[in-house]
């Protein structure tokens, strides 16, 4: 039987581009890359205009523990540093890039000739530090930060393949096409960490993938494929948790704080990448498709790459576009600039035609449905409630802080309420 959680709901998955095999989309003209793209601290950019640069060469440092390093996803000439608006919505320093079309790379990129029984935990946490890897499932917080405050505290490593949102199939082609990749990042974290007991969760509208990866795993008892139940979200890593093992994680904990660790597919590969090649994480696998784009594609794209060049790469629009999102349906961003440019938690950029619909006021009708889908199990229409009349502390009682923003109850509210806004709101003024 496939595992679950409690609450949660089933929308329609949408996932039109798993067929599609991952395609390397050419490398832009220029780049746009944020000096900051990770929970934590941002970077202070370690170059300046006219300065030429090579692909993997670091462009941004921060002494804060909790920060990544950035690198160049191309080489080239530094042409301006400039604050623009981020995928998210706040401004931020981005150093743009024009690409000399070289390719040369960095000669800090060197291939790890020593065995991985060799390397301590400091010199994985490092090397993962180095090579800039943010979690690439969308929270984007730094890898090696999650590595090194599991030491000694966690038993088992949950690598999340859920991919829950409609639409994206990023890390179902991956899981396809580079398994071997993931499972090597995965000898990695445990070799690291000391600990002997892996699951691999993968939902189960994907079992062409559990099948490729078993395949993968045979002979290796250390690490098991477990089905899980397709519903959203359950990809959030307490929902992954508590249907694995039946453990919840405490209001204001850790997974490390229940002996867990738990890290995307995608940033697993990145990890082998950094360990075996010294490739930092410059470019990443992204799906972009929706009803307002020429050629749905899986692509694998530059850190830094504008929305506009990867959308022109798939054929265009096919109609007057009004909404793109960067992210899921369910807990992306719609974003006010076309060329806004990929980050490393960028997992999709989906496009959605000019539909003439009359949209209703929101009012909430007291109807319990955002309530019976809340996977924290939390009374999400009082959230909105005391956010629009601007009682934040009321927020607070109710434990807003909790909600992991998934946007079951937005979806749910036959009243047009737009809770999720609300919550984010209420949250970003307490946390003020």
């Amino acid at each position: 039987m496939a595992l679950t959680f409690k609450g949660g709901l089933h929308p329609n998955g949408s996932k039109i581009t798993a067929r599609f095999p991952i395609e390397v989309m050419p490398d832009p003209q220029t780049v746009s890359i944020a000096m900051s793209q990770h929970i934590g601290a941002p970077c202070t950019h370690t170059v300046k205009k006219g300065d030429r640069v090579l692909k993997g060469q670091i462009i941004g440092l921060s002494d804060s523990p909790l920060t990544c390093p950035v690198h160049a996803s191309v080489s080239g000439t530094v042409t301006s540093i400039v604050d623009r608006v981020g995928a998210a919505g706040q401004k931020i320093v981005h150093v743009v890039i024009e690409n000399d079309f070289k390719s040369e790379y960095s000669p800090d990129i060197k291939e790890n000739t020593k065995a991985l029984a060799e390397h301590s935990f400091e010199e994985i946490v490092e090397i993962v530090k180095n090579a800039g890897i943010a979690g690439m499932g969308g929270a984007s917080f730094p890898t090696y930060f999650k590595i090194a405050s599991a030491k000694d505290k966690v038993t088992k490593l949950i690598v999340n393949c859920a991919e829950c949102e409609p639409y994206i199939t990023a890390n179902h082609r991956l899981m396809l096409e580079k398994p071997e990749e993931i499972v090597k990042g995965i000898r990695i974290v445990m070799h690291a960490l000391g600990i002997q007991e892996c699951d691999v969760a993968v939902e189960d509208n994907k079992l062409d993938a559990v099948r490729v990866l078993e395949n993968t795993l045979a002979g290796d008892d250390k690490i098991k494929v477990k089905v899980l139940k397709t519903k959203y979200p359950q990809g959030d890593e307490r929902q992954l948790i508590y249907a694995l093992d039946k453990i919840e994680i405490p209001a204001g904990k850790l997974p490390a704080d229940v002996g867990r660790i738990v890290i995307n597919a995608e940033t697993s590969a990145a990890i082998c990448h950094a360990f075996y090649s010294g490739m930092p994480l410059i470019n990443r696998i992204i799906t972009v498709t929706g009803n307002c784009v020429a050629n749905p594609k899986n692509l694998l794209v530059p850190i830094g790459a504008s929305f506009t060049d990867i959308i022109e790469f798939c054929g265009g629009y096919t109609g007057e576009v009004e909404k793109i999102i960067s992210g899921g349906p369910m807990m992306g961003f719609a974003q006010w600039d076309e060329n806004a440019p990929v980050v490393k938690g960028t997992a999709s950029i989906l496009t959605f035609k000019k539909e003439n619909k009359k949209t209703a006021f929101e009012n909430c009708i007291h109807c319990g449905k955002c309530v019976g889908s809340c996977p924290m199990r939390l009374m999400p229409l009082y959230f909105a409630s005391f956010a629009k009349l601007g009682d934040f502390e009321a927020c607070r009682e109710f434990d807003v802080l909790s909600c992991v923003e998934c946007g079951c109850c937005t979806y749910q509210c036959p009243g047009n309420v737009p809770i999720v806004q609300y919550i984010r709101t209420a949250k970003g003024k307490l946390r003020k």
